[in-house]
């Protein structure tokens, strides 16, 4: 399958301070994948590397098969970069900034993309930018990259400002677009929910390093929390396979990709007491909650 994203080792630093370090993953071609992670993981510090706008201490990050720092400017009009919803000129209406747009993409803009998105905002042709609400700003941004018809997009915080309407209406019209289309699409949200929605991959990162890449549906099949009873909340099981283990009073919770036999057999050889055990499939965000801890 071929990768359009290849990013290899990626080490960064802010001063002294670590953001990560060998981190490597990949995006496949017509792929939408999602980038999950608490606040200071480095998030933002992914895209700005994938833009090229920061080059790392050490690896590389290659996107269409070429190293992004020296990418030829022709190959990097494939690439829609949206920095959590910013659009410039303001003071142009809807209308306007779609034509000032257009001028830069001879033979690839698709204003219809654009159009169809603001419909469905309904946000009048004539309305200027500066008096719109922060959401709907960010989503005249969006359909400006849209428009521009990239094979990549890369999205940062791409449903800001956006109420549960609009965001739900957003998250559907992309994963149509992108899927239709064929698009290539690499995002991060602080909106879980929307991006189970739309995302077929994600990457769980937690402070220096990636937890897991699997596609949605597979961790949401294989990941599981365990809650059980027992008599002392001191006595708690420790294992690899464990993530995020706790408890109140005589509550406790475990989750793990392992099956229940084998978080069985760890009570047992740990000789903890239990009763009232029960397993329980999640969503994405109890998923994210699960693998990197509650606080």
């Amino acid at each position: 399958m071929e990768q359009i994203i290849e990013c290899n080792n990626l080490t960064h630093y802010y001063g002294k301070r670590l953001i990560y370090e060998n981190l490597s993953f990949t995006v496949p071609k017509g792929r939408i994948l999602g980038l999950l992670g608490k606040n200071g993981t480095g998030k933002t510090t992914t895209i700005n590397i994938l833009s090229g706008y920061l080059k790392p201490r050490s690896g590389e990050c290659r996107i269409f098969g070429q190293e992004i720092q020296t990418m030829a400017p022709a190959l990097r009009r494939n690439i829609g970069l949206l920095i959590e919803g910013h659009v410039q000129y303001q003071f142009m209406t809807i209308t306007q900034i779609e034509k000032f747009y257009a001028a830069f993409y001879p033979g690839q803009w698709k204003k219809e993309a654009y159009y169809e998105l603001m419909n469905k905002l309904k946000v009048a042709p004539g309305q200027r930018i500066s008096r719109m609400s922060c959401g709907q700003r960010s989503q005249v941004a969006l359909g400006l990259i849209l428009a521009q018809n990239p094979e990549l997009l890369v999205l940062d915080d791409f449903s800001l400002g956006l109420d549960p309407g609009y965001r739900r209406l957003f998250v559907d019209y992309l994963r149509d677009y992108a899927r239709s289309e064929g698009k290539t699409v690499f995002l991060t949200s602080h909106i879980i929910q929307d991006m189970e929605r739309l995302v077929d991959d994600c990457i769980i990162m937690d402070y220096g390093r990636i937890l897991i890449q699997k596609p949605v549906k597979e961790l949401l099949d294989t990941f599981t929390r365990y809650t059980f009873k027992i008599s002392s909340p001191d006595k708690l099981p420790h294992d690899p396979s464990l993530y995020s283990t706790a408890a109140i009073r005589d509550s406790a919770e475990t989750y793990s990709f392992e099956n229940e036999e084998h978080i069985k057999q760890i009570l047992q050889e740990q000789s903890i007491p239990y009763t009232d055990f029960k397993s329980e499939k999640m969503n994405l965000e109890d998923v994210f909650i699960g693998l990197t801890g509650k606080y």
